[in-house]
């Protein structure tokens, strides 16, 4: 193959024109001892709990500052197994490709998402590639599955929070949606901008090794490898804001669990190059979609180490303590704005942005 062609339907026919994509793109991207075999599944060995998602990646355009499908399509399935404090084992990949999409181009969307996977230290082991009509997939559709080993041994979710709890975001809001939203260059304007697509594993680890120290029976005693870790109970809730923003996110959660947030709006970091997109455009920054954080929760007392320890890595040096949990006005969140009134987070209504991830 060379940089100039583009893909045929023949490339997902099954025979050699399929074989040839394989080998020379996929298996030259992902390589690794088990993708190389070309099996139709891929044999792992995990000794703990196991986390299981899979998501699919339609963003438009394929490429925008920040990122691109291929670095979005593995760190989003990374993250999602973050949620569950999952350390990601191996990832499946499947490309569904418009005929005419050019092969230099997928090439490099490959190149992006193994170097991703590289940098999350998941392996990717298998995969499927269909090809479809001129017109029928917008260029690119990727679909990836993931598989992590739970490394805490409590259950983690709405059912674990508790009054008092405390209220964590890892970083700034609004930056992947406002990147896509001047990438398309539908309201004509620049944005100093990039997305904030990453994986966070490394983030949640690092915030399940500070909840880990901050109390419980097992405190100070890592994790080996393959056993759900103890001593980790202070972490009770992990969600990456993603399509919805961190209103949904926070709405969801007062409605599961049956309790109050209170939010204070000015502990939210928002970059002012966001600030003045939204102004500008009439959007609630809380509202719009993130690729690159968390938001925790944790029992009060290790709230302070959390922090600590997510501003230590790469991607949380902006991480801050946001808000609390609270009995009062159960099912609801009041943000508290910096006039000192509070208004009511709903949930938004419809997509603001459709085709961001």
């Amino acid at each position: 193959m060379t940089d100039g062609e583009r893909i045929l339907l023949g490339h997902g026919s099954g025979g050699k024109l399929y074989r040839d994509l394989v080998k020379d793109v996929f298996v030259k991207a992902f390589a690794n001892p088990v993708l190389e075999r070309l099996d139709d599944a891929a044999a792992l060995a995990p000794e703990g709990r196991i986390a299981f998602t899979t998501d699919s990646h339609v963003v438009q355009p394929l490429t925008f500052p920040g990122g691109d499908i291929g670095r979005l399509s593995v760190a989003g399935t990374v993250n999602d197994l973050a949620t569950a404090a999952a350390r990601p084992l191996a990832l499946a990949a499947a490309f569904i490709i418009e005929e005419g999409f050019a092969l230099a181009d997928l090439r490099g969307l490959c190149a992006s998402a193994a170097a991703t996977a590289r940098e999350a230290g998941v392996p990717i082991v298998t995969g499927d590639t269909k090809v479809v009509e001129r017109g029928a997939a917008d260029g690119l559709f990727i679909t990836t599955t993931g598989v992590g080993e739970i490394v805490v041994a409590h259950e983690l979710g709405a059912a674990a929070v508790r009054a008092g709890d405390a209220v964590i975001l890892s970083g700034g809001i609004g930056d992947h949606a406002v990147a896509i939203l001047a990438a398309r260059g539908e309201f004509h304007f620049s944005a100093d901008v990039r997305s904030d697509c990453a994986p966070l594993w490394g983030l949640v680890e690092a915030a399940v090794a500070a909840a880990r120290g901050a109390g419980g029976s097992a405190a100070g005693r890592p994790a080996g490898a393959g056993q759900a870790a103890g001593g980790a109970e202070a972490l009770h809730f992990l969600r990456d804001p993603t399509r919805g923003g961190l209103t949904t996110v926070l709405a969801e959660l007062a409605e599961e669990a049956g309790l109050g947030i209170e939010v204070e709006e000015a502990a939210i970091p928002v970059s002012p190059a966001v600030r003045s997109v939204c102004d500008l455009l009439g959007y609630d920054p809380l509202t719009l979609a993130n690729e690159g954080k968390m938001v925790l929760v944790v029992a009060p007392e290790a709230a302070d180490a959390v922090v600590a320890a997510i501003q230590k890595t790469q991607y949380g040096r902006d991480a801050r303590r946001i808000g609390c949990v609270t009995a009062a006005h159960p099912g609801r969140v009041a943000l508290r704005t910096p006039f000192g009134t509070r208004r009511v987070l709903d949930m938004p209504v419809g997509e603001l942005l459709p085709r961001i991830c």
